[in-house]
């Protein structure tokens, strides 16, 4: 826990890419340009070949032309998934630092902003890169009072918008502009696309908006059980996957009508926001196409954790609505997703974008940590189907560079060894020639303020310390119930106390420090905020505190079955 993700210890995927040419080794062909995509916030069946109602017709064709993982887990949180994916090394020892390879980042980086742990230190050539959690889509501004501004750079310099910016068209632009500007030499390319959508604020063109009023007037629950129905039709989940109702999950009948309306549009401009990143990534697609370069590009999508269930279950209470307001935000149904407007969901349809799997960001349940991967174009892998095997966030460095034929770095970066890969090279799995990456007995820990996971084989050992949880190990069968609806310590007793004391091993191997006596994670949010804000009015501080201090109430919710 006490590992800082974005203090790096070892070299990411693009620096190892970036040397490439000093340790390659023998692929067959041409070497394939990669393109990395990564959504932000986005639930196991949020896009539509994992079951969702949403268009998204780029990333249904990179499906039925490539394979769909319906095992695949990362951190609950961005940051270390971010860590995760581009070191191959797990969050807690790659704290992360830096040519075969062009290599291009347009998006959130959020893995430090001095001035050695920007992207253009780390082995990206071209870089347009949001250094903060988060900000606006429509203009440079922050969407928490914890930043003075949205912080861009270029090419590691401090940048500034254009007026017409919208977060998922600007970043494929320079994306393609990366892209365009290096072809002239022959030499393939690396570009990692880590898009904002969906994260907060989730905003959307109106014209995306407004293919999605009515679709949610139904309400939560029915939208959960309508995914869970989807994932199956998809083969993602096993038939008849039980799920829980989260408590957490508000009566939308309790509501009255009105704000069923204003809810059912917060979701609808989440629906938007997600087909407007889906058709701007169709254009680079269409792009690779034009130019002959589309079948020798390997594709990678995934999320960095699942839903956020942050914003406020009413937006228009008295403190939700000061805060907004004291950044300039307008919350008014009319503008609600456009320009000058604040928009989220709540954990209520949180819940359903993670159908039909059990919490969601910054939880450790299967809903906060299991997520979409789609990977397209290797050489030799089947078209369209499922992979059930349990895959991890450390796994997609390793793979890239298999595919690449890169070496895994080895030495030293920065006066500091750069520590060895742990993931698992995919590519067996992808081709066939393998039905998993990880033995029966093989175990991955991972740990987030307090919470415990081990993963091994079809089982998951499970702790959430309190608010959340009692603290006490909880022991599910992810393949068969991966909705975490059948607690299973009492019916295997034996198999529990050993994934335990992998567990315990795990934390001792990677450093992990004990919580301090009495620490919440929201809590030491609102202390950050204190001390960071000194001079920011008070008001402003006390109001965004409470709002985090409130969001603990549902932190403390559990689930009913």
């Amino acid at each position: 826990m006490r590992h800082l993700c974005w203090i790096f210890r070892s070299l990411p995927l693009a620096g190892a890419l970036l040397l490439g040419a000093a340790v390659a080794v023998a692929v067959e062909g041409p070497r394939p340009n990669i393109v990395f995509v990564l959504a932000d916030d986005v639930g196991f069946t949020d896009i539509e070949p994992y079951g969702s109602e949403i268009r998204t017709p780029t990333l249904r064709a990179l499906a039925e032309e490539g394979l769909r993982f319906s095992n695949f887990h990362t951190a609950a949180n961005c940051a270390p998934s971010r860590a995760m994916l581009l070191t191959g090394v797990n969050n807690h020892l790659a704290g992360v630092p830096n040519m075969g390879y062009h290599t291009y980042l347009a998006g959130k980086w959020h893995l430090g902003s001095a001035p050695d742990q920007r992207p253009s230190a780390r082995g990206f050539q071209r870089t347009f890169a949001l250094m903060d959690s988060g900000a606006d889509n429509w203009e440079q501004r922050p969407y928490l009072a914890i930043y003075d501004e949205a912080n861009w750079f270029a090419d590691g310099e401090r940048t500034s918008l254009p007026e017409d910016f919208y977060s998922s068209e600007f970043l494929v632009d320079k994306t393609l502009e990366f892209i365009e500007d290096g072809l002239g030499d022959g030499q393939p390319f690396f570009a990692y696309l880590p898009f904002q959508a969906v994260h907060l604020p989730v905003q959307a063109p109106r014209e995306y908006t407004e293919r999605y009023l009515g679709t949610y007037d139904g309400g939560w629950d029915a939208l959960r059980e309508t995914r869970r129905e989807g994932a199956q039709a998809w083969g993602v989940i096993p038939p008849e996957a039980p799920m829980v109702r989260m408590e957490s999950t508000a009566d939308w009948d309790a509501l009255d009508g009105e704000r069923q309306r204003f809810e059912a549009k917060r979701m609808a401009v989440y629906a938007g926001m997600l087909e407007a990143m889906d058709f701007h990534l169709g254009r680079l697609v269409a792009f690779l196409k034009a130019r002959g370069l589309y079948e020798n590009t390997i594709f990678v999508f995934t999320s960095d954790n699942g839903p956020e269930m942050r914003g406020p279950s009413n937006p228009h209470g008295v403190i939700a609505s000061r805060m907004a307001a004291d950044l300039g935000y307008d919350q008014s149904y009319e503008r609600l997703g456009e320009r000058g407007s604040y928009n989220s969901i709540s954990p209520s349809f949180a819940s359903a974008a993670a159908s039909p799997f059990a919490y969601y960001k910054f939880h450790v349940g299967e809903g906060g940590m299991r997520v979409p991967l789609i990977i397209t174009n290797v050489p030799g892998q089947d078209r369209g189907a499922v992979v059930e095997a349990f895959s991890w966030a450390t796994d997609i460095a390793p793979t890239l560079l298999a595919a690449a034929g890169v070496s895994p770095p080895e030495g030293r970066f920065g006066g500091r060894p750069v520590l060895p890969m742990s993931g698992k090279n995919l590519l067996p799995v992808l081709r066939g020639e393998a039905s998993a990456a990880y033995g029966a007995e093989e175990s991955i820990g991972y740990e987030l303020t307090g919470h415990g996971v081990l993963f091994q084989g079809a089982y998951k050992a499970q702790r959430h310390a309190p608010p959340v949880g009692e603290g006490r190990w909880a022991l599910y069968n992810i393949v068969q119930d991966p909705g975490e609806t059948k607690d299973l310590s009492a019916k295997e007793p034996e198999r529990l106390a050993r994934m335990v004391a992998a567990y315990e091993a795990f934390e001792a191997s990677h450093g992990v420090q004990p919580l301090p006596s009495g620490y919440s994670q929201v809590g030491q949010l609102a202390s950050n905020l204190f001390v960071s804000r000194l001079q920011e009015p008070l008001l402003t501080v006390l109001l965004t505190a409470l709002v985090l201090l409130a969001a603990a109430g549902w932190l403390r919710r559990g689930r009913s079955a």
